[in-house]
């Protein structure tokens, strides 16, 4: 079994991060990468973790895969509620997403 690539910008691992209380609920997160989103029984949108599993807890992050990347940030751009942040592990700063600067 092979090891995933993460992606990064200028070689930093980028993470991503949903913020239910902003979820709408349309699934266009799911439909631009299923293989990090996807819409749990509540109608709203979870990152996936490892064995793709939903990341419930308040805040989770999942690593943004490196082929992953462009649909993960369209993601973020597209989202109607403006919940899906994409952010720097090293720094924890959000380069994708709403609170981007």
């Amino acid at each position: 079994m092979g090891v995933q690539q993460e992606a990064g910008v200028g070689g930093e691992v980028l993470e991503v991060w949903i913020d239910q209380d902003l979820c709408t609920g349309d699934g266009i997160c799911a439909q631009y990468a299923p293989e990090v989103f996807e819409l749990d029984i509540d109608g709203l949108a979870y990152v996936k973790g490892a064995d793709e599993e939903l990341l419930q807890a308040k805040g989770a992050a999942a690593p943004v895969p490196l082929p992953l990347l462009t649909d993960v940030v369209d993601s973020a751009r597209e989202c109607p509620g403006d919940c899906i942040h994409v952010r720097r592990v090293s720094d924890r700063v959000e380069v994708y997403g709403p609170d981007a600067e």
